[in-house]
């Protein structure tokens, strides 16, 4: 063996070599494995709570590296943040400094002003700006402004803290793969959450919006996904915004003006799903959620209080607002209406699962299907 060896020097370098990688990252990743199992990329020696003098810089994991669920992700991102800020200018600063996988942890505290993103992150280095609901970015004034404005910004998450006072709550344009999730938004002029201008593959998770509509009701949704037809030379240059594969998933969204969940033309492939309306002050709207899209799934969404239908579908330009499922809500409607009122079939479909009640004119306004 030992001649064997020696006739292979070249061979047992590398052996020897590979041995001693496998035993150091061996080593790194039980020191980087918490009490819960979860794999923290920062190196053995890490500590769970940075001082908030020397942060550290390793980014969050993404969703593909840990297996854990995105609202886990983010809440562990917050307590390892890259910057930690405490004022309205600190803020604006770390917004226009932020690169792929920081974390910026807002101090509890009022923020005054118009925050805007323009940097994006990655798919596995998300930049994240998080906080709780005593952390308040405050836009200063109904009349305009958007409080946060991702703009062409892509892969952010924004979890936790507290929006309000502004003409808009919270603005994507151009952007693709955010996760907008645990804030709360109120007493906003227009609508509290939109996502627009070609705005892609975005999540809106778990939010509480409530209060909108405070300057011009019938712009006072909780939350809008696309852009109506008539404004698509402002906003989306003439083109059909399309506004896709969006996810909006358990919002508490109550006291809008205007629907709770507005869904426009030249959106596709969106999911609305577990989220609560609560249509009890709405003044300019006749349904919970309106639906112009195509190819949304609508399902196991809770409404009560409404105005006179629950869910509506309409066709405001040919092709659009088809292909639409509702399944597995409950809506208690108490209004003149359908629970479902399907403008035209346009192959829109209700499936017999949805629980209706207090909607005069029942279930539907056409059959609906196993």
């Amino acid at each position: 063996m030992i001649g064997a060896m020696r006739r292979h020097p070249v061979r047992t370098t590398i052996i020897a070599t590979l041995a001693v990688v496998l035993v150091i990252a061996i080593s790194w990743t039980v020191a980087a494995t918490n009490s819960e199992g979860w794999r923290h990329p920062a190196r053995a020696g890490a500590t769970a709570e940075p001082s908030a003098t020397k942060p550290p810089t390793t980014p969050a994991p993404s969703l593909a590296e840990t297996g854990y669920s995105t609202v886990a992700l983010v809440a562990l991102a917050c307590k390892r943040p890259t910057a930690r800020v405490s004022t309205a200018g600190a803020l604006t600063t770390a917004l226009a400094a932020a690169r792929a996988g920081d974390v910026i942890a807002l101090d509890a505290g009022s923020y005054r002003g118009n925050f805007v993103a323009t940097a994006s992150g990655t798919p596995t280095s998300p930049i994240t700006l998080c906080g709780t609901s005593a952390s308040i970015l405050n836009g200063g004034t109904i009349k305009s402004g958007y409080v946060l404005h991702l703009d062409a910004a892509s892969y952010w998450h924004l979890e936790g803290f507290a929006v309000t006072n502004g003409q808009k709550g919270v603005v994507a344009d151009k952007t693709t793969g955010a996760v907008i999730q645990g804030l709360t938004v109120s007493g906003i002029g227009d609508e509290g959450i939109h996502l627009r201008d070609f705005s892609s593959n975005n999540t809106v998770d778990g939010n509480t919006v409530t209060n909108t509509g405070m300057l011009k009701p019938k712009y006072g949704e909780g939350i809008y996904i696309g852009t109506a037809k008539s404004n698509w030379c402002s906003f989306s240059q003439c083109r059909v915004d399309n506004s896709d594969h969006n996810t909006v998933s358990h919002n508490h969204i109550s006291n809008t003006m205007a629907e709770s969940v507005d869904i426009k033309e030249g959106t596709t492939g969106g999911v609305l799903k577990n989220n609560t309306f609560d249509g009890a002050g709405m003044t300019a709207a006749d349904s919970w959620v309106d639906v112009k899209g195509n190819g949304w799934l609508i399902e196991d969404n809770v409404g009560r209080d409404g105005v006179s239908d629950g869910f509506q579908t309409h066709q405001i330009l040919d092709g659009w607002g088809s292909g639409n499922v509702f399944a597995g809500n409950t809506a208690d409607v108490a209004g003149s209406g359908f629970g479902f009122h399907i403008t035209r079939p346009l192959g829109n479909i209700v499936r017999c699962n949805n629980t209706v009640a207090g909607a005069r004119r029942g279930l539907s306004n056409i059959a609906c299907t196993q």
